[in-house]
């Protein structure tokens, strides 16, 4: 919004100053220093109102120390992380940007998944909220809507270098959407570059290589590439943001651990577009260029502050929960990020704390039905899962449990980060 104001005060009065609107390094700042500010000074009245409706949390009994305390501390604290995105997002980024608008359907899409689910929860005092299967389809609706969006919006697209008028082609589905663009390198030499849509992503620790969907088709049936190679692209993306933003659900258990995991996750998404939208960083550093990406940069430093205003009010003894509201919304944004940055191959590392404690329910699970059925009585691996709970149940204190949680997810972001140069 501000940025077409400075731009058209700029152009036709001459406003100085408003120039310094150009620079997404600027707004992207702004955005972080608005998110903060929403999130800590509004957020506190929103906390107080949740408070005055009486919107509490309920506890299931599972026997971890001082889970009674928690009861009725207030939930849907998620409405604060969402509104601290949308507002400074709205107010700074160029909204026509197709990487913006991804990201606002994807907060709002999967905001009013969890939305629903804690409303049933806490109005209709129904402990399991809403049924898996509609927490599944809403997450498959947005993964539909993604991956339709990168592979066939026009405005999607990465550059290629152009070596003796030639440009490298991947696969048979890509399709040049520009004529030659002529940029010059660090070394002063005239460089051709070409832009094209096309279903590829980066290799981590691989230099100038992309991974192909069309490849994944090619091997299925080569005569059907063009049409196997979107479905493909599509069920990859549904799979992705199912898994994560589950991953955050479940991370979300106890006081201040999704969201500090969460914006630590942010920051290097950040970088990630900032550099990969930037075309003299990105030739330097030898990885894929995606134009229009940089504006990005806004939209995830408003997340970032989001997430650290919210971690103020959230952190251990926790003055409210951000509920499924906020964990979908969390988990999916940070899922349509790593697509959309063409770094989903690197989500294992990245959401590593959300991976392992996906796993460690999945193995519990699947560990006590097998030795159920081999036994006729079920074992467990871990005391308690997911993974934070089995700590729980070792006697560490939730703080602690945090604490170590993040350090090992910055551990992941720097090594993450360091694959931009480790190729």
């Amino acid at each position: 919004m501000l940025y077409y104001l400075f731009t058209y005060l700029r152009e036709h009065f001459g406003l100085f100053g408003a120039g310094i609107f150009y620079y997404i390094t600027f707004r992207a700042s702004m955005a972080i220093i608005l998110s903060l500010v929403i999130s800590m000074i509004f957020g506190k009245r929103i906390i107080r109102y949740i408070q005055k409706k009486q919107i509490g949390e309920t506890v299931r009994e599972l026997g971890l120390e001082g889970e009674n305390t928690k009861k009725g501390t207030p939930t849907m604290g998620g409405l604060i992380i969402i509104g601290s995105i949308l507002i400074p997002t709205l107010i700074f980024a160029r909204i026509e940007n197709v990487y913006i608008i991804l990201m606002l359907v994807s907060t709002i899409w999967l905001g009013l998944v969890g939305f629903l689910d804690d409303y049933i929860k806490v109005f209709k005092k129904n402990k399991e909220g809403l049924a898996g299967r509609f927490k599944i389809l809403g997450q498959i609706g947005l993964g539909i809507i993604v991956g339709l969006t990168m592979y066939y919006n026009q405005h999607v697209m990465t550059s290629r270098e152009m070596v003796d008028n030639q440009s490298v082609v991947y696969n048979p589905t890509e399709e040049v959407v520009s004529e030659p663009i002529f940029r010059k390198d660090e070394n002063g030499k005239t460089v051709k570059y070409i832009r094209v849509r096309t279903a590829t992503t980066t290799i981590p620790f691989i230099k100038s290589h992309e991974f192909s969907y069309a490849g994944i088709a090619n091997a299925i049936n080569e005569n059907a590439v063009k049409t196997l190679t979107p479905i493909i692209y599509v069920l990859f993306v549904i799979f992705i943001i199912v898994a994560v933003s589950n991953g955050a659900n479940i991370t979300d258990g106890i006081d201040g651990l999704a969201t500090g995991v969460s914006a630590i996750i942010g920051v290097c998404l950040g970088v990630f577009a900032y550099v990969s939208g930037n075309y003299i960083f990105a030739d330097y550093l030898g990885i894929m260029h995606i134009p229009n990406l940089g504006e990005l940069s806004i939209f995830i430093g408003a997340f970032v502050g989001a997430c650290v205003g919210f971690l103020w009010y959230n952190a251990y003894p926790a003055q409210v929960f951000m509920g499924d509201t906020g964990s979908l919304a969390i988990g999916g944004i940070i899922a349509s990020l790593a697509i959309i940055v063409r770094k989903e191959l690197l989500i294992p590392i990245i959401c590593g704390i959300f991976l392992v404690e996906n796993l460690s329910v999945m193995i519990q699970v699947a560990y006590f039905k097998r030795t159920k059925a081999k036994y006729g009585e079920g074992r467990r691996i871990f005391l308690m899962s997911p993974l934070h709970h089995h700590y729980q149940k070792l006697g560490y204190h939730e703080s602690k449990i945090v604490t170590r949680f993040w350090i090992v997810q910055i551990i992941l972001v720097i090594v993450s980060i360091v694959t931009l140069k480790i190729r």
